[in-house]
């Protein structure tokens, strides 16, 4: 018996799951990350609204499968910065990966807001949409206990509190500059482009020899 049928109504299907999660983007870039409409989202498509819940039994069915897609995107960019970089000069490194993280979070503003802000109230992520940004937290630390190893940072650096001022640095920047000046680049932003800065700041915080007199 052929099973080629069944393989191509599973493509079929996760093609319209992507072109469904394509469109919600669209609309919550027009509207705003929380008013996204089932409707508007089945009109854009030519569907039904009762045709949508073939694919996602709820609006927060599609916000979870966004901030899984998100988290997996921003995951990627953070590894392929490393993976590529030409500098093996671990604090440079940081730096770099930082930079395509920053980058990709600009350029995909409502992925940031999904992903960072708290937008949509009552919405929380399922285990399996958090769980790729849970692996850039982790890709994060080991790079850190990496730089500690080497001597560049006190092993502190890695700590949930290191992760924690990490985290909070690189989100403020980011915050701030979607939130004053949405369309500049990530050269020009008046508070992205303080991202040296500011790892510089984590890593004299974080110096080999804290604490030491």
């Amino acid at each position: 018996m052929s099973t080629s049928a069944p393989d191509r109504r599973t493509r079929r299907r996760q093609e319209t799951i992507g072109e469904i999660l394509d469109v919600a983007i669209e609309l919550m870039e027009a509207d705003g990350v929380a008013a996204l409409s089932l409707s508007a989202v089945a009109r854009r498509l030519g569907l039904q609204p009762p045709s949508l819940y073939q694919y996602f039994p709820s609006k927060m069915a599609i916000y979870d499968a966004l901030f899984q897609r998100g988290s997996e995107l921003q995951r990627d960019a953070y590894r392929t910065a490393l993976a590529t970089a030409t500098t093996q000069d671990l604090l440079q490194l940081n730096l770099v990966a930082a930079t395509a993280f920053c980058r990709w979070c600009l350029a995909n503003p409502v992925y940031t807001q999904l992903l960072f802000w708290r937008t949509i109230p009552g919405f929380e992520p399922s285990p399996a949409a958090y769980a790729p940004a849970q692996e850039t937290l982790q890709d994060l630390r080991e790079h850190l206990l990496m730089t500690a190893a080497a001597g560049y940072l006190h092993p502190a650096a890695a700590s949930d509190e290191g992760i924690a001022l990490y985290t909070s640095l690189t989100a403020g920047l980011l915050s701030q500059q979607i939130a004053n000046e949405p369309d500049a680049s990530f050269e020009d932003g008046r508070f992205i482009r303080m991202l040296p800065t500011v790892l510089d700041m984590f890593h004299q915080h974080y110096a080999p020899t804290r604490g030491k007199r």
